[in-house]
């Protein structure tokens, strides 16, 4: 019997708790595939944009980088054109902080969003293939009690099949969405982190730029 043979009659012998752990499976895939194409991109996006950012706020060159930062789509330069919106009104490190802030609070959402649901099907999966094997063995044992005894050992087995091919899908699927699901969200923290550390970045260089500025006054 070949692979396609095999995988063909498992579907079969799995009864009908194996359809609503197919849809499950896709919806959970679908969601893993958006995530992981959509955090590359941006992991992608903002390393691009810090390059690009970077040796304009090392030469203080705050508004050219405001007029970069104003037509990103990318999260670094979102929350970098929030601080940079701040930088001529405010007065403390704080005031620009809490800019950036603001602004990391409409980035991070977006970043995490649908990811838990990964994690969430992996235990619906379980539970239903659970759930599936229950129905089968209460099949078996009933089919058992009704029928002669020539017909017990067929029965029998047939319905042991849905119980344990259910199980088996399950945890199939389960072990794998609870491994992407670690994965996806490794990456998003890596992410957040890079934001932090951008943002940290740039209220050092802001605050130099104010010392250099004062500095560069008292010596006229």
């Amino acid at each position: 019997m070949n692979t396609y043979s095999t995988v063909v009659k498992f579907f079969q012998d799995s009864g009908i708790f194996i359809y609503p752990s197919i849809l499950i499976m896709a919806v959970g895939l679908a969601i893993a595939l958006e995530r992981f194409v959509y955090l590359s991109h941006a992991r992608r996006s903002n390393r691009k944009m810090w390059d690009e950012l970077l040796p304009l706020l090392q030469g203080g060159k705050f508004q050219q980088a405001y007029s970069v930062t104003a037509q990103s789509n990318a999260a670094i330069g979102k929350i970098v054109n929030h601080g940079l919106g701040r930088v001529k009104s405010a007065r403390r490190r704080e005031d620009i902080d809490a800019a950036m802030e603001e602004g990391m609070m409409e980035i991070v959402p977006r970043l995490e969003k649908r990811t838990h649901y990964i994690a969430t099907f992996a235990n619906v999966i379980t539970l239903v293939g659970l759930l599936g094997t229950i129905i089968g063995l209460i099949k078996a044992f009933t089919a058992v009690a009704q029928v002669n005894p020539a017909e017990k050992a067929e029965l029998l087995s047939a319905s042991i099949s849905i119980a344990m091919n259910n199980t088996a899908f399950a945890l199939m699927v389960a072990i794998p969405f609870l491994l992407i699901h670690a994965f996806l969200q490794a990456r998003t923290s890596e992410i957040v982190d890079g934001l932090e550390a951008a943002k940290i970045s740039f209220l050092n260089m802001i605050e130099r730029a104010k010392v250099e500025a004062a500095q560069a006054a008292q010596a006229k």
